[in-house]
């Protein structure tokens, strides 16, 4: 069994956007990602994107941050 957050959120400030994902980069050594190095794996992560459907246009990846320990 495993305990998983999902966050979604929107900031109009950048800087907040980075406070948050600054703090899941810090605290990902003690995430997992569920079947790892198997077909059916379940990788753990974090994403920081702009976000531009208030304007009816898509979202920009800036950052990803993915959580993989095991060698694949």
């Amino acid at each position: 069994m495993k305990y998983r957050v999902r966050i979604d959120l929107s900031f109009d400030s950048e800087a907040d956007a980075r406070l948050l994902m600054g703090y899941a980069r810090e605290i990902s050594n003690k995430a997992v990602s569920i079947n790892e190095g198997q077909h059916n794996r379940e990788i753990s992560f974090c994403d920081l994107e702009i976000c531009r459907h208030d304007e009816s246009l898509p979202c920009t990846r800036l950052e990803r941050l993915e959580v993989i320990k095991a060698a694949i």
